[in-house]
């Protein structure tokens, strides 16, 4: 009985009232215009606190009792940017040491407590930071927090492990100069950044820094870049602020340590002219195809226009280019672009992969698009799509402790303002097709675009020496030039 009423209020839902009204509005031409979106409902951000304890810990509460969760995450000035020459991607290797032992328990033993509590825990390092971050229930809340605080501030950095950590990065390594997703990547940042840059190196280091690397490095590293002072402890969840306050005092308070230095990092361009450069993957029946010049750092006064022109552009999947790619030229499945965004100037890329034979041509429409959008402003319509999109997604992207948690921590990381994200909707719909179009001027630089693809040279570099889209140079997967 059950499937045929089912059936039948479907068939007379979907086809009798759906058919008959679509036939009348189709048929008769008088049906009912489409319902047009209402205006966007204010958002507000979940209420946070910050306290500075004496030590210099920066604590951030957010009280969000949707459920009975907590996020923690703690930030510490710790990222790939801080590192000392010779020694790099060994932010990632302390970060990832953290939850591999301390002076009382083995990184196994960690691993099933955690567990026992229903405790997702994790440890990474990107460019501008290290972070600590954990999920649990709130009634495991105070014992979990201590076995939290015992990783972060009784490491043991066993010699064993990091041996192994080292191998896996070494073997990704590996890996990566068969891959030709990832080496375009790598190789782009090398064409894009002198080479005294630390930018123009891998984010978690390459071969001979990772060998490099020793427990005496680790050590060394977190001694000096993990302090209380500069970094900060974010709880969100089901936990008042005066209860975590208490909580980050009991645990943390004793941690000691001034601030460490403010890395900063060179973001001096490679060269300033435009310039080929080809990876040799030679019998690639693909390319993968790179480019773009160094960008803006993340707190530029103009992220909200740059954010909108990298929409249109190549950011959003109604953009530019990857119309332009994908669906006029039927050249790739996807292209986009994107701003790096950094404490530093991070690279501007615009990325894709097409048939070898067609690589010169879609390196062509890419070209186009970014002198295009520089030359006239955007219409009102396209300017709209972008808006209403970004705006409308943003607040769904917060839905989560954790998400949330991580947010505040990048508002700590770049030291955004409180209000940052209540009015980030804000921002975004009073940006202006001018705005776009000034920003397009200023900020995208055809002249200084570094065009990297990684393919067969035979199938591929005279197409691209024919584009004149500047000299262009024949390389291995280490990046040697061959001509």
């Amino acid at each position: 009985m059950t499937a045929p009423t089912a059936g039948s209020t479907a068939g007379s839902t979907a086809g009798s009232t759906a058919g008959s009204t679509a036939g009348s509005t189709a048929g008769s031409n008088t049906g009912a215009s489409r319902p047009q979106p209402g205006p966007p409902r204010d958002y507000r951000f979940p209420f946070f606190e910050r306290i500075t304890l004496e030590n210099g810990l920066g604590v951030i509460v957010a009280p969000v009792r949707k459920l009975p969760m907590v996020s923690a995450v703690l930030t510490v000035d710790a990222g790939a940017a801080s590192e000392p020459a010779g020694a790099y991607g060994v932010a990632q290797l302390t970060a990832q040491m953290l939850l591999e032992g301390t002076r009382s328990r083995s990184g196994d033993s960690l691993g099933e407590q955690f567990e026992r509590w229903g405790a997702a825990v994790g440890a990474s390092a990107d460019w501008d930071a290290a972070m600590l971050s954990m999920t649990v229930l709130a009634p495991r809340l105070d014992e979990a927090m201590s076995l939290f605080a015992e990783v972060l501030l009784e490491p043991a950095f066993p010699e064993r492990e990091l041996a192994r950590i080292k191998a896996e990065r070494l073997a990704d390594l590996l890996q990566l100069r068969t891959e030709p997703r990832g080496l375009a990547d790598e190789m782009f940042t090398r064409f894009v950044y002198a080479e005294s840059s630390r930018y123009a190196s891998p984010e978690h280091g390459d071969v001979a820094s990772v060998k490099s690397i020793d427990r005496a490095a680790v050590e060394r590293f977190y001694q000096v870049r993990y302090r209380p002072a500069g970094a900060t402890l974010i709880l969100v969840g089901d936990v008042g602020v005066s209860e975590g306050t208490a909580l980050a005092q009991r645990l943390f308070g004793g941690w000691s340590g001034s601030a460490a230095s403010t890395s900063v990092v060179s973001d001096t361009p490679a060269r300033s002219t435009r310039a080929v450069h080809i990876v040799r993957k030679e019998d690639a029946p693909q390319s993968e195809i790179r480019v773009g010049h160094v960008g803006l750092p993340r707190r530029h006064p103009d992220y909200f226009p740059a954010l909108i022109l990298n929409g249109l552009l190549g950011g959003l999947f109604s953009s530019r280019i990857n119309l332009n790619l994908r669906e006029v030229h039927a050249y790739t499945y996807g292209a986009h672009s994107s701003f790096d965004w950094r404490r530093g100037a991070g690279p501007f890329v615009v990325s894709t992969a097409v048939k070898s034979d067609v690589t010169a041509d879609a390196a062509r429409e890419i070209l186009l698009e970014i002198t295009r959008i520089r030359a006239d402003a955007v219409s009102e319509d396209e300017l709209t799509l972008a808006t209403s999109y970004l705006d409308g997604v943003f607040p769904i992207r917060y839905e989560t402790t954790d998400s949330i948690a991580r947010a505040l921590a990048a508002l700590t990381v770049y030291e955004l303002p409180n209000d940052y994200f209540d009015s980030y909707r804000a921002n975004i719909r009073r940006v202006t097709a001018m705005d776009v179009l000034h920003a397009a001027d200023r900020y995208l630089h055809p002249d200084q675009l570094q065009l990297v693809v990684v393919g067969d040279p035979a199938v591929i570099a005279a197409p691209l020496a024919a584009l004149d889209a500047g000299p262009v140079g024949v390389y291995d997967a280490e990046g040697r030039p061959e001509r």
